[in-house]
This record gives C-alpha cells, sequence and structure tokens, in this order.
C-alpha cells in the first residue's frame, strides 16, 4: 500500500517542506521499527522526544518526518518535513487516513471504564455471533479476528497499529467490533480519527492515577469517548455520580442513550438476582419489559456487565428477546472470576482467579464469592510495581473483607516486591483482619489452597488471565491457573510441583 504525502494530510493544519507528493508505503513512531518509504512521526513523549530519533529514521529509510519544529539535520536535505502543532493527533489521522478509515466498514462498539471492559467486550462478541455476524474483538486479553486470537502490547493499541488492525478486520469482513478503550488511550488521542457505533461506559473507581494524578482528570478522559469527537449512540452505567454526569452531558447533546444499573431510574435494571456457584439468574426489566433468563456466569459484577452488553446489543438493533436468549450459552472470560479445573471435587476447596487490580474491583470480587456462602474465604493478591501506588494500602483494607489474606507479589517491574507489599500492609495493619505475607507468588498460592478446609473458597487475584509475571526488564512465565491447578493436583493425591517460573 502506498499513498501520496499530501493526501494523507488532507483537511489536517500542517506546513509540509519538501516534496508534498512524496510517496509513503508505511507509518512508523519508533525509529527502530522503520521500514525504507515509511513516514516517521516524532511524539513527544512523557520521558523521551521523538525529534532526537529524526535522524536514526532517516539512516533506516524514511524518506517523510513529521514534527512539531523544523529540524535542521545534514541528511535531511531531500527528506520531506510535515510540521504540524500535535503530532500524536496528526498520526492518528493520519493512520486513518492511510487506511481508507477501515473503521466504517464494520459496527464498532467502545467500552470504557476502571472495571468490566473486558468482560463486556467478550460478551458483545457473543451476542453478535448468536446473531450470526463475523466479530471482531480488541482489548487486555488480546486481539480476535474471528476465531484466530493474537496479543496486543497495550489495552488500546498505538493509532497506526490501531487503524492496521481496524484494516484488517475490514479485510476480513468482521461487521461487529468491541473494543476496550482506556483512559490513557484517549489522553493520547490513539483512537482519534475512529468510527464508534456504540460507545459504553461502565462504571469508575480509583486506578491509573499514577497518570492522571486526579480523580476528576481520570474521568474527563474517560468522558472524551462520549464528547462531540467521538458522535455515537450511548450505553451508561448511572448507578453513580460519574455515569449520571456523563447521562447529563450526552442528553443535552440528544445523543441516542441506553442507561443500566442498579437503580430503578435506568432503563435496564434488576427486578431479582439468584447466584449460584456456576451461574447467575437475573430477571431484568428493560424498558418496562422483564426478561429472565440464567446465564454460566457468577457474581453481583457480572450482572452490571451482563446489563452493559444488553444495552449495547438493544443500541445495534437486537431484539431484547433475542439477547435475553443468546446470554444462555455465553463462555466464561479468561481470568474472570474464573474457577480453576480440578477446583471442588466432592466440596472439597474452590479455587476462583481473577484479574481484580484495583480497590473496586477487589471488594466486587470478594463480595461476589460471599454471596456463594462459602465456608471461608481466603484472597492471595499482590499489586503491580511501577503503577499507582496510591491503591496500594487501599486494597489491603479491602482484601481483609475476606476471612483470610495472603499478601504477595504481582508484577513487581522495576520495584521492590517486598516494598510494595509493604504499601499494601500499610493499609491492613490499623484494620482488623487476619493476614501473612508470602513473598513468592507460586508459594503464596500454594499457601492460600494448603490452608483451606473442604468447602472454603480461595480467590487469587491481580492478574487473572495473565501467563507471565513481569520481572525488571525479563517477562517469565507464570500462570496463576497453573499454579493453583498444581497446587490442587497435589492435594488431592498428585506428586506434582506447584513452582512454574522464576520469581522475586
Amino acid at each position: 500500500m502506498t499513498k501520496i504525502c499530501s493526501e494523507l494530510f488532507e483537511g489536517l493544519e500542517c506546513t509540509i517542506l519538501g516534496n508534498p507528493n512524496e510517496p509513503v508505503s508505511g507509518l512508523a513512531y519508533r525509529s527502530d521499527q522503520v521500514k525504507p518509504g515509511d513516514m516517521f512521526f516524532c511524539i513527544v513523549g512523557l520521558t523521551t522526544d521523538g525529534h532526537s530519533f529524526a535522524q536514526d529514521a532517516i539512516d533506516r529509510g524514511a524518506k517523510v518526518l513529521v514534527v512539531e519544529r523544523k529540524l535542521y539535520l545534514a541528511d535531511a536535505t531531500d527528506v520531506c518535513e510535515v510540521v504540524v502543532s500535535d503530532s500524536r493527533k496528526a498520526m492518528a489521522c493520519v493512520a486513518a487516513n492511510f487506511y481508507d478509515h477501515p473503521s466504517k466498514s464494520f459496527q464498532l462498539v467502545g467500552v470504557t471504564g476502571t472495571n468490566g471492559k473486558t468482560t463486556t467486550t467478550y460478551l458483545v462478541e457473543h451476542l453478535a455471533r448468536a446473531f450470526g455476524r463475523r466479530t471482531g474483538v480488541i482489548g487486555t486479553i488480546g486481539t480476535r479476528i474471528g476465531d484466530e486470537y493474537e496479543r496486543n502490547a497495550r489495552t488500546t493499541p498505538e493509532s497506526p497499529d490501531l487503524q492496521h488492525l481496524f484494516a484488517r478486520m475490514r479485510d476480513k469482513h468482521c461487521e461487529v467490533v468491541s473494543m476496550e478503550v482506556s483512559s490513557h488511550a484517549l489522553d493520547l488521542v490513539r483512537t482519534w480519527g475512529t468510527t464508534f457505533a456504540v460507545t459504553a461506559f461502565t462504571n469508575l473507581t480509583q486506578d491509573h492515577l499514577d497518570y492522571h494524578h486526579t480523580f476528576d482528570a481520570y474521568f474527563e478522559a474517560k468522558a472524551l469517548l462520549f464528547s462531540q469527537d467521538y458522535p455515537a449512540r450511548r450505553v451508561i452505567n448511572v448507578t453513580d455520580r460519574w455515569g449520571q454526569e456523563l447521562l447529563r452531558r450526552c442528553s443535552d447533546r440528544g445523543d441516542s442513550i441506553v442507561t443500566f444499573g442498579f437503580t430503578d431510574t435506568a432503563q435496564i435494571h434488576p427486578l431479582s438476582i439468584e447466584y449460584g456457584p456456576h451461574e447467575t439468574t437475573v430477571e431484568l426489566e428493560v424498558r418496562g419489559a422483564p426478561h429472565r433468563f440464567t446465564y454460566p456466569l457468577v457474581g453481583r459484577f457480572n450482572v452490571e456487565n451482563v446489563m452493559c452488553a444488553f444495552g449495547i446489543g438493544l443500541q445495534l438493533g437486537m431484539p431484547a428477546d433475542k439477547i435475553a436468549a443468546a446470554f444462555a450459552d455465553v463462555a466464561p472470560v479468561a481470568g474472570r472470576l474464573q474457577l480453576v479445573q480440578g477446583s471442588a471435587p466432592e466440596g472439597d476447596v474452590s479455587v476462583y482467579v481473577d484479574y481484580a487490580h484495583t480497590p473496586d474491583a477487589l471488594t466486587k470480587a470478594i463480595s461476589s464469592l460471599r454471596a456463594l456462602s462459602p465456608q471461608r474465604l481466603i484472597v492471595v493478591f499482590g499489586c503491580g510495581g511501577n503503577r499507582d501506588t496510591s491503591k496500594r494500602p487501599i486494597m489491603g483494607r479491602a482484601s481483609l473483607s475476606a476471612d483470610y489474606v495472603v499478601v504477595t507479589s504481582d508484577n513487581p517491574r522495576h520495584e521492590d516486591p517486598r516494598a510494595i507489599i509493604e504499601d499494601i500492609v500499610g493499609g491492613m495493619r490499623e484494620a482488623k483482619g487476619s493476614y501473612e505475607v508470602v513473598v513468592d507468588r507460586a508459594e503464596a498460592i500454594r499457601r492460600g489452597i494448603e490452608i483451606a478446609e473442604s468447602g472454603d473458597f480461595v480467590l487469587i487475584a491481580g492478574k487473572g488471565h495473565e501467563d507471565y509475571q513481569i520481572l525488571g526488564d525479563d517477562v517469565v512465565p507464570f500462570d496463576d491457573r497453573e499454579v493453583a491447578r498444581k497446587v490442587l493436583r497435589a492435594r488431592n493425591g498428585a506428586d506434582e510441583s506447584a513452582g512454574t517460573g522464576k520469581e522475586a
């Protein structure tokens, strides 16, 4: 695929210094990934300035530089420079132009919020498939185009990668694509130039304050997906004040809105809920009409996710009765309150793995298992390194709603896991509760399961679907589910080691 430079910047304010007809065969924002004929975007980042890598990009064959200031490089005499006010936003617009606006070729659903994004996107995928539509999913677990799966480096990819994904989905004839839209992606305009059919808001609780600094700034980043820059039909959780504020803003613009939540004022709300260890039965009032159905997911927070997906289905034009019927055989989402295979033989220990890595998510996961009336609930969890430190003591206090807690390492990255644990425990010392510290995560999982008695529940929180652990710059194999499975086998009589990968 080759495009002409000036065509890619059509409609954008810019100054082209050099040949406006320079052919462009690819887009790059990392100089070490530049190929001959590429356009290189000099992105001003949080820690590095892409202008410093312009010469390296030229040496690798870049013929067009997108810059925020004119560069005077000895080897740039035959290189076209396009001067823009915001190279990151220009990159998003150019990427959409380069791939011919692929998001217009299917119904794109964008889901944002602190918790529930992943599950909701997979519920939407299930609904779309039940209606015979070819699907795509983009998010934390990875990307799926039809039945083909691949990993993502980010929840929401950088704009050239995102538009390339959209183009591949278009070329594979996807009809409905559901994607998680992170606050970082919105703030960094990765989705700029994207066309959404529906945007949905799940909830807002503390997370990412290391980046956004204040809760209001975090909310405003999420709210961008509901602004006039992203016109779409809306689905909004109105249980709390953040959803109410989004509802007000979207209503003022005359947007099409479906509301949901645990409040009678929502268009979709529960009339009754029956929780079970492997399934949930709900009766939802949907725009005044009752719909009763059972689905194989557990927990109160999954009721919220189901309501969100129900609203999205309505906004995609699906009939309510058929949406309700489609939930009956939805598949559990990896690492989202996932029952570990081998759990609870003849009434023994039930082990669940969940991605909960925020105070609210951990609280909801614990309360969801509490609702299933376990004899005791034991929680094993930690917090990631080089991330929001303020939530660590809050998560420590939240964990104490369990009967016993084993505090351990998560993805320490470049922090000392013992220092992270000390931050967590700092929030637990003044509260009443029983806990211990086991730094090695595999040993902590073993400890949590071994101290459990018949009928107890064990929740391993924080990593969910992840099959790795990040230790410094190393990514090593580590899967909570596999470790738990081995411990359960040993508990049930098999002689098998529970260790996997190396641990900090």
